[in-house]
């Protein structure tokens, strides 16, 4: 859920409330009790990852690491045909 700004234009009262996206901007200022609240526009905040993984923002890895993951990858394929066409010629 969002954290948005908002002020309020009969008194300049600016606060910040934690919402979902979902609801309906709020209108009523919590010091002057008037219907006088704009949700303001701000940049927000970027994303967080956490974790491990790979984002568009990391740099690539070495061929070194990529290549035995393409190698494990091929094996049980390959190993899956063998033993499917073996137990074909067995029946």
């Amino acid at each position: 859920m969002p954290t948005y700004d908002y002020e309020c234009k009969n008194c300049g009262h600016h606060f910040e409330h934690f919402q979902p996206m979902a609801d309906d901007p709020l209108t009523l200022c919590p010091e002057c009790k008037t219907e006088s609240l704009r949700r303001l526009i701000g940049g927000g905040m970027g994303v967080i990852f956490k974790g491990s993984g790979f984002y568009v923002n990391d740099a690539k890895k070495s061929s070194s690491t990529s290549q035995p993951l393409k190698d494990k990858t091929e094996k049980p394929k390959k190993e899956a045909v063998t033993a499917s066409s073996g137990s074909s010629q067995s029946a």
